[in-house]
């Protein structure tokens, strides 16, 4: 990934964080995107301190203005992007018929407003250009039913579907979309769902009550892992592979 330049959203932590360190070890120069300025900026950093190519770029993926206004200054500041992950991702729990009218507009504000609005201006300025890949980091709950996150897995459904018809359109511009799919993955947002120290266990062996089978590995994701799985697919050994979903849970959801 050398002399190629990655804007990544949600950068300041958890997966996004993991993803602009994995591209910026693999030779990327990673424009780093969050809407909070200052965990972002401690995040690039420790990416500079480590001798990676990295700049912040604060701005809120749910505006078009501040989209627009963000990549035309990465695009100024560091070249034109050849990547684009998005890694915004925000988890509001409640059953379905509680939901609020705010979290559910914030929900699909950020996981599915937001990969429309960096997409769609990202790869306007690849089009001409006739190259560059595109991953959208969305989440196994897209394809299965769990209680208490019908926002956070109808958001990512939406993400999941929008990354692959963009994919269909731009495939004959050398434009590749891809979608990585995680499931329980060690992060911040994943520990909020635990009220106490048997979360984790019960996230790990299951919680029939819940309808969830657990994990067959064993073991909760690291954010790493999810990053390892975006490089690849912005990667040339995945230059034949677009409109695909890749889906790194552990098994969670057993292979379907």
């Amino acid at each position: 990934m050398e002399h190629r330049t990655a804007l990544v959203t949600g950068a300041a932590g958890g997966i996004g964080a993991a993803v602009a360190r994995a591209l910026g070890e693999r030779g990327a120069t990673v424009a780093a995107v969050d809407r909070d300025a200052e965990r972002l900026l401690q995040t690039v950093q420790k990416l500079t301190a480590d001798g990676l190519n990295a700049e912040a770029f604060p701005a809120d993926v749910t505006g078009r203005a501040e989209v627009e206004a963000v990549v035309d200054a990465v695009e100024r500041r560091l070249g034109p992007l050849d990547f684009l992950v998005n890694a915004a991702g925000v988890l509001r729990l409640a059953e379905a018929r509680h939901l609020s009218d705010q979290d559910w507009e914030t929900t699909l504000a950020v996981n599915a407003t937001g990969v429309f609005l960096m997409s769609r201006a990202v790869v306007n300025r690849m089009v001409p250009r006739g190259r560059g890949a595109i991953v959208t980091v969305a989440s196994n709950a897209a394809g299965t039913a769990r209680t208490d996150m019908a926002a956070y897995a109808a958001s990512k459904a939406a993400a999941t579907m929008f990354t692959k018809c963009l994919g269909l359109e731009v495939a004959k511009h050398g434009i590749r979309c891809n979608i990585v799919a995680p499931g329980s993955t060690d992060t911040p947002m994943l520990s909020s769902m635990w009220h106490d120290e048997t979360g984790r266990k019960g996230t790990i062996e299951g919680r029939p009550e819940a309808y969830r089978v657990g994990i067959p590995l064993g073991r909760l994701a690291e954010p790493e892992h999810i990053a390892d799985a975006v490089a690849f697919l912005l990667s040339d050994q995945a230059a034949h592979i677009t409109m695909h979903g890749l889906t790194v849970d552990g098994g969670a959801t057993l292979g379907v």
